[in-house]
């Protein structure tokens, strides 16, 4: 059951990406031939209009065949006779789509499990952490580290993370009206950053969950793309590296959260969503972003650049790409076993 969980919300997501180019390349008058959920051969398909929608055997992406889009042609309802803002809209709408459905899965999300209230005052301490070895309570506010104010529980965050187990961190709270001071020692957690195990007061609030939305969406914007240009450069650390997943892996991250609610469902179809959408902006041949890419070298130069060399070189990019797919595919089985 979770694993038919996790195929519907793939194809949900893979839904949205292609239904932001296809609802573009219909304003703007270019013809659609099909529009296809999945890879691989049909199973199932109607027709409707000019266009063919199918849904495909392999749940690993989908696509919108347009006239003229890997292909010459002359007719004035092919892509390449649109104008360059049509073409690079109608490029851009399937990974903005996207990153419109991350934000709108991620406002249910902190609606029901709330969002950290303003003040730094504890939501809860974790049993034999640091800071419950310590004696810090739930309610405590946190004034000051290492004689430092703090007035937000990012302040916090950011104060501790450059903390190490090196040295005991000095912690005023107020509780009851008086001030008392802690000397905590951080320790490592799972993701090798340094903590002392608090977690902040949260509270629910619409607004609050719909700003939070907007807010992590380009947070994690930011943190996917320090991890390509690490990924790109080779700094990036090996534990980091190994976590790249493809399809297998991602259906079994789905699958797992499944077992554990629908709200975790939704996070990680969130999460899936965006990098969906920021991949595709990459400019890499055969990716939205590669042809945005194309485009705007078309707009520099004044003219078009060979179609047939654009084809040949997309082709070869979704070879790579397929390749590429193939590797994490490879190591989601290895890592089955």
């Amino acid at each position: 059951m979770n694993i038919i969980v996790a195929i519907l919300l793939f194809g949900f997501i893979v839904f949205v990406h292609e239904l932001g180019h296809f609802l573009f390349a219909k304003k703007a008058g270019v013809r659609v031939h099909e529009f296809a959920i999945g890879m691989g051969p049909k199973i199932f398909t109607t027709q409707k209009g000019e266009t063919s929608y199918s849904i495909r055997a392999l749940p690993i992406g989908g696509f919108v065949s347009m006239e003229g889009e890997d292909e010459t042609s002359n007719d004035p309802r092919s892509l390449e006779q649109k104008t360059i803002l049509q073409r690079a809209s109608i490029m851009f709408a399937g990974p903005f789509f996207n990153i419109i459905l991350t934000i709108l899965l991620f406002i249910p999300v902190f609606f029901v499990m709330g969002v950290p209230s303003d003040s730094n005052v504890l939501g809860e301490i974790q049993k034999n952490s640091p800071a419950y070895e310590a004696g810090l309570k739930q309610g405590d506010k946190i004034v000051e580290i290492d004689n430092i104010k703090t007035d937000s529980w990012e302040e916090i965050v950011n104060t501790l993370s450059t903390k190490t187990d090196k040295k005991p961190v000095s912690i005023e709270v107020e509780r009851d009206g008086n001030i008392k001071e802690y000397d905590i020692t951080p320790q490592k957690g799972e993701d090798g950053r340094y903590v002392i195990g608090i977690v902040p007061q949260y509270e629910k609030s619409f607004l609050n969950a719909i700003i939070s939305s907007f807010t992590v969406t380009i947070d994690m914007i930011k943190q996917m793309l320090v991890f390509l240009f690490q990924l790109v450069t080779g700094t990036l650390p090996g534990e980091a590296a190994d976590s790249v997943a493809g399809p297998i892996g991602v259906l079994g991250i789905v699958s797992d959260a499944a077992s554990t609610g629908i709200i975790n469902v939704i996070y990680i179809g969130a999460v899936i969503s965006l990098n969906l959408g920021v991949m595709n902006l990459l400019p890499i041949p055969a990716l939205d972003g590669g042809r945005l890419f194309f485009l705007g070298i078309e707009a520099i130069r004044g003219k078009k650049m060979n179609p047939e060399k654009e084809i040949m070189i997309n082709n070869i990019g979704f070879i790579l790409l397929m390749a590429f797919m193939l590797f994490v595919t490879y190591k989601d089985i290895i890592r089955l076993f």
